[in-house]
């Protein structure tokens, strides 16, 4: 199958409207906003038929938005499916975030006995009573593009025939038992699958992916462009950075399973990120008409010429990549820099004096927005201090920076994974030289630092994504990410090469001190916490001053300690970005300040 490919797909709701017969009762799922459905269930009842569309993703949440009146209502307990083809959480995160959206009413989740039933149990609790409503999760045990059954959202649809001789029938969702579009008591689910006009996008993108005669040689390409059009509008709950997205949702499950698919044709292990396929580019909009897919082969596109703002830390969005250089030129120290895969400069400063060195960076994952803008602040508090020491890097992957920026031009409050990594595909960490030493890219710029300076602390600025992160049409739950779905409030990762932990614990417990001082941000990572253990269960993990961090053994990075920043900022703006932005920037200078007291106590190696 030769690329580009083509194809514009017939509407699923334009299809059930026209097979709609008089005095017939429809009721569909399909992935669709809650306008579209609306308007094509008045053109039904127009027809003299009656009919009741409801949403494939997110049944439960969109059960509550659409169909439940909530005066009156002192609690809720929902009992959701456990089904033996799908991890036993995965229910209940597809629930997030109902108890944010009903507050303060009380929202209890408990799990059904495990079985087939893809029924939510729902109880409202009433001053009159209660009342039982069951809501139907239309799923089928898919084979993905690995080979491996997933139990999967997909469309569903139920016709009830006009009547004979023309007696009343009741409506649809109306029966002894309120519902959710479930009628039947045996458990099994009414009707048939309905293969919707979304999921046979997404099918027919990875079949032209999969049929066309790839090099074997990474990498296969510069750019692999999908451009999908699909006519459901984003709808935010009003609860935090959560929406209903399934523009953001088909971006995601494209981007990861064109990778993953890559990754096993390669021959190489599930989330190898070592993989260097090329740059994916789902670029998804929202259009009027039908769904639309266009998959083509492009060189890497020229960045625009771009004046240099003035960086500004109160900023509500990330700088651009000549406001970077601009900041960086006023920084002084010594410049040096390396190319990155599709031949952007990477930018670096070596600002040296008498402490002990530490290297700072940020965007490793370009998605990830508040470390650029954080190293930079902390850099410019840094700069004048007498002794000061250290290299910065506050846009390691300048690559996947471009592409996020392209995208959020389209889609901005979306995480877009596409622009994790670099234009090869990898992750520029994993990244290893060719037999020649070449190679490297990106990642030459650590090895650098680490030559000019000595650094022997790397505090590498992450983050990951703010809002609900979902693959529906590949089990729900983002492969190899379970743990990444719904956000966490920021936590700390700290990795030590052998024989440096003493050295590592000393820096983590001066870093944590300092930033549980800052003002409410302990209470804020308590709630988020609260929030994701609702949804995803009790996590193991360890606190240290009230602050979550990981820590363990790892000989992989370039210098012997690193400290790694997790907060939740795909994608924030505003207020929002702006506190991410002070976390960031508390981390780097508390790290700064803390190595320089480690390394003069006799804890590091050779010391």
């Amino acid at each position: 199958m030769p690329l580009p490919f083509r194809q514009t797909f017939a509407r699923t709701l334009d299809r059930l409207v026209a097979e709609a017969r008089p005095g017939e009762t429809i009721e569909a799922w399909t992935f669709d906003d809650a306008a579209a459905r609306r308007a094509a269930e008045r053109q039904v009842a127009e027809a003299g038929g009656m009919a009741r569309f409801r949403s494939a993703y997110k049944p439960l949440v969109t059960f509550f938005r659409e169909e439940l009146e909530l005066s009156g209502c002192r609690g809720v307990t929902v009992r959701y499916p456990v089904h033996p083809a799908a991890p036993e959480a995965r229910f209940r995160l597809e629930a997030y975030p109902v108890a944010a959206m009903l507050a303060p009413i009380p929202v209890r989740l408990e799990p059904l006995p495990p079985g087939e039933d893809l029924k939510y149990r729902v109880e409202i609790e009433r001053d009159g009573g209660i009342e039982h409503h069951r809501v139907f999760a239309p799923n089928r045990i898919a084979v993905d593009h690995l080979g491996t059954e997933c139990l999967t959202p997909t469309g569903w649809l139920r016709r009830i025939p006009a009547p004979a001789g023309g007696e009343d029938r009741d409506g649809a969702g109306a029966n002894d038992e309120e519902d959710g579009g479930a009628r039947d008591k045996t458990g099994d689910p009414p009707g048939a699958r309905l293969a919707t006009d979304y999921e046979t996008l997404f099918a027919a993108a990875m079949a032209a992916v999969a049929g066309h005669p790839w090099p074997e040689a990474e990498p296969h390409f510069e750019e692999l462009l999908l451009r999908v059009r699909i006519p459901a509008a984003d709808a935010p709950l009003g609860v935090g950075h959560e929406s209903l997205s399934l523009a953001e949702a088909m971006h995601e499950d494209l981007y990861f399973s064109i990778l993953e698919w890559f990754g096993a044709r390669s021959g190489r292990a599930p989330g190898d990120r070592r993989l260097k396929p090329g740059q994916i580019v789902p670029e998804v909009s929202v259009g009027a008409g039908p769904p639309g897919l266009e998959v083509a082969l492009r060189s890497f596109a020229a960045d625009a010429a771009e004046a240099p703002g003035r960086f500004d830390e109160a900023d509500d969005g990330p700088p651009s990549p000549a406001t970077i250089a601009a900041e960086l030129d006023r920084l002084g120290g010594t410049a040096f820099h390396v190319a990155s895969r599709a031949g952007r400069t990477v930018w670096a400063r070596h600002v040296a004096g008498s402490d002990a060195a530490v290297m700072i960076s940020a965007a490793q994952h370009a998605n990830e927005t508040t470390g650029i803008a954080g190293a930079l602040a902390a850099a410019r508090v840094m700069a004048p201090w007498p002794e000061r020491h250290f290299t910065l890097c506050p846009l390691e992957n300048p690559d996947g920076h471009a592409l996020h920026r392209r995208l959020c031009r389209e889609q901005p409050a979306h995480m877009h994974h596409a622009a994790r990594y670099t234009a090869l595909g990898d992750d520029l960490e994993y990244r290893e030289a060719g037999p020649d030493g070449t190679g490297l890219y990106e990642t030459a710029i650590r090895h650098e630092a680490v030559r000019r300076s000595g650094a022997r602390l790397h505090v590498n600025l992450h983050g990951y994504p703010a809002h609900e992160w979902t693959r529906p049409l590949t089990g729900y739950i983002p492969r190899n990410f379970a743990l990444w779905t719904i956000p966490k409030g920021f936590f700390l990762i700290l990795r030590h090469h052998a024989g440096w932990a003493g050295a590592a614990e000393a820096l983590l417990d001066r870093v944590t001190r300092d930033l549980a001082a800052l003002d409410g941000l302990v209470a804020w990572i308590a709630a988020q916490r609260r929030q994701f253990e609702f949804y995803a269960g009790a996590v193991d993990v360890r606190m240290v001053n009230g602050l979550p961090c990981h820590v363990s053994a790892d000989d992989r990075g370039v210098v012997p300690v690193t400290l790694i920043t997790e907060y939740p900022d795909e994608t924030i703006r505003g207020d929002a970005y702006r506190r991410g932005v002070a976390v960031q920037k508390a981390t780097v200078l508390a790290a700064y300040r803390a190595w320089q007291a480690v390394s003069g106590t006799g804890l590091l190696p050779g010391a």
